[in-house]
């Protein structure tokens, strides 16, 4: 490599443009310090520089795990917005004892692994509490209007509604901002193919948060399958207790008055022009078509990734679902899903199915009585191991105390400083789009078999012309028309 010995004109490039310039020539190629340095950069731990959009629940976990915030955060817990479910400790499930996926930001000393620059959000009344616990940070409601006009921004966390999980992203990369998108990735599986092109095209640093995958439980599960201990797979269990917001056979509540400090046509971005309610927003969302993927969207990422990963599962060829009565707004409370998959090179045909809203999947005979089925549940031909959601502590059964599986999976820090150590060293995070676009897929065929149940036919689907072969009705649900101004 020829020797830079830099012009006038090159020593006044500035940091920010450099990082451009070369995400774009060298998207994952590390930088030698000593160039970072000639170019005033002051070494390869520079503060990224980080904005958020949609911070009032899980936007504003992720940022806490970025950087401590510099004031106390307290909820307004008396706002008409927040359902009851948001009024608990914690947004989420509970962890199981002895679970090992939860990476909980550090309260006893501060850290700062990036800047939290800007906060965008449609209400400042909902997302008060971490507005103000970032006071530095430069607010907005309009990402577009944030992106166009904030040069120094170096990535994007994006927490939103998952309707709108796409179009942000691809406003965000377009400019050149690597992106960090909450599970689910997008809302359809057509978003999830456009996305995971577009991060080739740009060259920027991606990364999907699922907590899960870049935790020691999950390592583990992918060795213990691997090692052949349990032998070779033929079925994969999978449940959830989710959903715990309302979904089933329910009208959409009536239109009320929007309040002042809510930008909703911002809320609802593509999808279409519905009347407001508190009972939707900020949550309960994830139980309409219009927003939300259901309990699959939000615990599928979390159960799934481990099983595809261990099983180098492709797409499936066939899927069916069964479920509770559901309508044109709201998915289903319960539901069970199977999918068919083909061999894997020296792997057999494995069948995964799927069930949530409290059902869970049947107990094997090999299964001894009072032992609590968790999350996952892997049947061999050797034997049997379960694991929580997240990947969370895998156990062999029966129990054998003097096998361990050789580590042969490198292991990342947290999906939140693996993004920004990512950004730094211009490589890939753990989980970025093109692995978290797999994953995306065979999540979203569930929503695609619920909507086409009432045909009565078991899917048959090939991946790689993205269709239903045996019926082209279902064919509909891969994409859906946006709302006018709002294509991606």
């Amino acid at each position: 490599m020829k020797k830079n010995n830099h012009s006038q004109k090159g020593s006044q490039l500035s940091r920010r443009n450099f990082i451009k310039k070369t995400a774009a020539a060298s998207a994952f190629t590390i930088v030698p310090a000593h160039i970072l340095t000639g170019l005033g950069y002051t070494s390869p731990n520079d503060m990224v520089n980080i904005a958020a959009i949609g911070v009032g629940n899980r936007g504003g976990q992720v940022i806490q795990n970025i950087a401590t915030p510099d004031a106390e955060i307290k909820r307004d817990k008396s706002y008409v917005g927040m359902s009851g479910f948001l009024r608990q400790p914690y947004a989420g499930i509970k962890p199981e004892r002895g679970s090992s996926w939860r990476q909980p930001q550090e309260e006893k000393k501060t850290f700062k692994h990036a800047n939290i620059y800007a906060i965008c959000d449609v209400d400042h009344k909902y997302s008060g509490h971490i507005i103000n616990g970032y006071p530095k940070a430069k607010r907005f409601h309009d990402f577009r209007e944030m992106i166009d006009n904030e040069k120094e921004i170096d990535a994007v966390v994006i927490a939103t509604p998952d309707h709108t999980h796409a179009h942000i992203a691809s406003y965000v990369m377009k400019a050149g901002k690597h992106v960090y998108v909450e599970k689910p990735m997008t809302k359809t599986i057509y978003e999830a193919r456009y996305l995971k092109e577009l991060a080739k095209k740009t060259g920027v640093v991606t990364q999907v948060g699922n907590q899960g995958h870049n935790v020691e439980g999950t390592m583990q599960t992918v060795e213990y399958v691997k090692s052949g201990v349990i032998g070779d797979v033929l079925e994969v269990h999978l449940w959830s207790n989710r959903p715990v917001w309302r979904q089933g056979y329910f009208d959409r509540p009536l239109g009320v008055n929007i309040p002042d400090n809510l930008k909703y046509d911002l809320w609802l971005g593509p999808a279409p022009n519905k009347p407001y309610h508190p009972d939707i927003l900020h949550f309960a969302w994830r139980g309409l078509w219009d927003y939300g993927t259901g309990a699959m969207g939000d615990m599928g990422a979390h159960t799934f990734d481990a099983p595809i990963w261990a099983l180098n599962l492709g797409m499936p060829i066939k899927i069916q679902a069964t479920t509770t009565p559901y309508n044109d707004e709201y998915l289903p409370q319960s539901e069970r899903v199977t999918y068919e998959f083909a061999a894997r090179d020296s792997m057999p045909p494995v069948k995964v199915i799927w069930s949530d809203g409290g059902i869970k999947p049947e107990r094997p005979e090999r299964l001894e009585a009072n032992r609590r089925l968790r999350e996952v549940l892997y049947i061999g031909s050797k034997g049997m191991m379960m694991h929580g959601s997240h990947g969370a502590s895998p156990e062999l059964i029966p129990n054998n105390p003097d096998f361990s599986p050789i580590k042969s999976l490198h292991r990342p820090n947290s999906v939140y400083l693996d993004f920004v150590e990512a950004i730094k060293e211009k490589r890939e995070a753990a989980n970025n789009f093109d692995v978290a676009a797999k994953v995306t897929e065979i999540m979203l065929l569930t929503n695609i078999a619920i909507a086409a149940q009432k045909l009565d036919i078991t899917l048959e689907y090939n991946a790689e012309s993205m269709k239903i072969t045996n019926c082209d009705a279902a064919n509909e649900y891969f994409h859906y028309k946006y709302r006018k101004g709002w294509e991606l």
